[in-house]
């Protein structure tokens, strides 16, 4: 029998983007997981009998043998080694919302521990800019509350014996960019916007008015026939290429009307086909509207953006 390879995850990133709330989720999910652990010992520690199950790492720049060659000989030195299946994981974060996290803990950066945390912010990103330039795996925490986080850790890195593809399916605001991580984009900017019906404008893409005016577009069963059509094709393709995770994405202009009645549809259909569906909200969660008006999911709809999940 053929053992299969050590599944190691190498966690790292600026201090404050979430290290350490990955690790612990790594940990629920099934991993062995050593925080701060030094670079020196991961050889050694590979080199002997592998653990029953996956390992997560993380490696921190307040280790004393800490450096970024040292990081990035690790990452040269097990790839395609046998045995060991590496994977680089880098958390990252804007400047402006790692001050204000250092801020709100009043903690002190550790490379720069008398002076303001700042300094210390942009000095880190600089430092491990090469380690971010060379991860197999990027992940942007600027917008994430833990939360968020462990929903993302959970659909990349849990573990799943039966290898189900799990898909999510996100409603977007144009304006505020596309939704970090997306595999298929969709525009619904082209569909009648119910923004500019007065009664219609406070509600959402939950309320059955607002369903009904996007779903009565002369083109609307047209573009929902051809997007479920096409993710009838896709899906199972993806499935059976191993892929456990698939993003897909419904953008308006506001990300409030058209892009929710969207993306709730298609959830609601794919569900019923069988697919584990999560579903997100991004503009609504940000609102505090994504619980309201809103009709039981079926079974197999994941609703990601319960507070109480």
């Amino acid at each position: 029998m053929v053992q299969s390879a050590q599944r190691v995850i190498l966690v790292t990133g600026p201090s404050g983007a979430g290290r350490t709330t990955a690790i612990n989720a790594l940990e629920d999910f099934g991993y062995e997981a050593i925080d701060n652990m030094p670079l020196t010992l991961i050889p050694r520690l590979l080199d002997g009998p592998g653990p029953d199950r996956p390992m997560a790492l993380g490696l921190d720049v307040r280790n004393r043998d800490f450096t970024v060659e040292g990081v990035v000989d690790l990452t040269t030195r097990f790839a395609g080694k046998a045995g060991v299946e590496m994977e680089l994981l880098y958390l990252d974060c804007s400047i402006g919302v790692l001050v204000r996290r250092y801020s709100e803990t009043r903690r002190r950066h550790p490379l720069a521990p008398d002076a303001s945390p700042t300094e210390g912010i942009e000095q880190e990103r600089a430092l491990l800019e090469p380690v971010r330039h060379v991860s197999d795996t990027l992940i942007d925490t600027t917008e994430f509350s833990p939360h968020d986080l462990r929903a993302v850790l959970s659909r990349q890195f849990g573990l799943d014996e039966t290898r189900a593809l799990s898909v999510t399916i996100s409603s977007f605001s144009y304006k505020r960019g596309l939704p970090q991580g997306a595999d298929t984009v969709f525009d619904c900017r082209f569909l009648d916007n119910p923004h500019w019906e007065p009664e219609l404008r406070p509600m959402t893409g939950l309320d059955p008015a607002v369903v009904a005016h996007v779903t009565q577009d002369a083109r609307w069963g047209g573009f929902e026939d051809r997007v479920l059509d096409l993710m009838r094709f896709l899906l199972p393709a993806y499935r059976d290429e191993g892929k456990s995770h698939f993003s897909i994405a419904f953008g308006c202009t506001g990300g409030r009307h058209r892009s929710v009645t969207a993306a709730e549809r298609a959830s609601d259909a794919l569900a019923q086909e069988g697919w584990r569906v999560s579903i997100r909200h991004r503009e609504l969660e940000r609102q505090g509207l994504a619980g309201a008006t809103r009709h039981p999911a079926p079974a197999g709809v994941l609703e990601t953006g319960d507070s109480s999940a």
